[in-house]
């Protein structure tokens, strides 16, 4: 099983780079898996005049592009500020998930194809918000979005959206030890996910360099 990490925490050292310690730990030696945080790549995170004229992935973008395409399995972690992933995390999802990479417009209705699909995801997001008030004050919309807008929207299947929180208020030192038997059971689990048939994304010839 191919397994694509990415890290979306600003910062090293941090909750999210420690779940995923445990996450790839728990895969074991047979998963191939790379490992990318978001913080060290060299790109614009800013994605100019949408769709409409190419903007040139840069070689670091390229990277993750060909490690989406190549993976079985996706796992991505990151603090959920302000409702939604980081900022940085964000610019990565505007700059790859391209139409013609990750999804397709029909022309003739308003549907569209999941170019991405036969591959799996677990989503680990860190929160301050208590899960419940999560769901019930807010409607759980970082859930909603990958799920449905996403990751979801472009073929991921099945696609697990796990919280890790509060993490304030000492919320880590009460319940690392549940969080960690929970992300192994996560990535215990992940090789006998069912995908489904798998696409073969076909990267964009977009950088000037093919």
């Amino acid at each position: 099983m191919r397994v694509l990490i990415l890290d979306g925490h600003p910062d090293e050292g941090r909750l999210v780079g420690h779940l995923l310690d445990l996450y790839r730990a728990a895969l074991g030696d047979d998963a191939e898996v790379e490992r990318i945080a978001v913080r060290e790549l060299a790109f614009d995170p800013v994605l100019r005049r949408g769709y409409k004229v190419v903007q040139p992935w840069e070689p670091d973008l390229e990277r993750v592009g060909a490690a989406i395409a190549a993976c079985d399995h996706l796992v991505v972690a990151f603090p959920m500020w302000w409702g939604s992933e980081p900022a940085e995390l964000k610019g990565l999802l505007d700059r790859v998930l391209l139409p013609g990479f990750a999804f397709r417009y029909h022309k003739d209705d308003p549907f569209w194809d999941r170019l991405l699909a036969g591959r799996s995801a677990d989503v680990l997001v860190t929160t301050d918000t208590p899960s419940w008030f999560l769901r019930f004050a807010y409607g759980n919309p970082v859930v909603r979005r990958w799920r449905g807008q996403i990751l979801g929207f472009c073929g991921f299947k099945p696609l697990r959206i796990t919280k890790f929180g509060p993490v304030r208020q000492g919320g880590i030192q009460k319940n690392l030890a549940a969080w960690q038997r929970k992300v192994e059971r996560l990535a215990a689990s992940a090789s006998g996910l069912r995908r489904g048939t798998r696409r073969e994304a076909v990267l964009p010839v977009q950088s000037g360099r093919a």
